[in-house]
């Protein structure tokens, strides 16, 4: 019997900047969402402070995300473009973390 699918959670930041693209960045972005909630590992492991982070490739776009500790769900953490994306993702982790701790 196969493991219950992985669930993605999109925090409404995110999901407002997902709606204003172009309709076949849409499209292109949900077939590599799917690509990634079949296997999470399909994206690449970050290292050093992004440790814990994933990024998987979209054309110039990243797709920044983290595997929840509870459950079997797919965090979205930030989608930008290559040149800034994980001094953003960075910011934004720094940002959290001063928060919860």
């Amino acid at each position: 019997m196969a493991p219950p699918p992985y669930r993605l959670r999109v925090p409404t930041s995110l999901a407002a900047l997902i709606r204003g693209m172009h309709p076949e960045l849409k499209r292109k972005l949900r077939a590599s969402l799917r690509m990634i909630l079949a296997d999470p590992a399909v994206g690449k492991a970050l290292r050093d402070e992004l440790e814990g982070l994933r990024s998987y490739r979209l054309g110039r776009l990243r797709i920044i995300y983290r595997l929840s500790t509870r459950g079997r769900v797919v965090e979205l953490v930030a989608i930008g473009p290559r040149a800034r994306i994980y001094e953003d993702t960075l910011r934004y982790v720094r940002r959290d973390q001063g928060a919860t701790g």
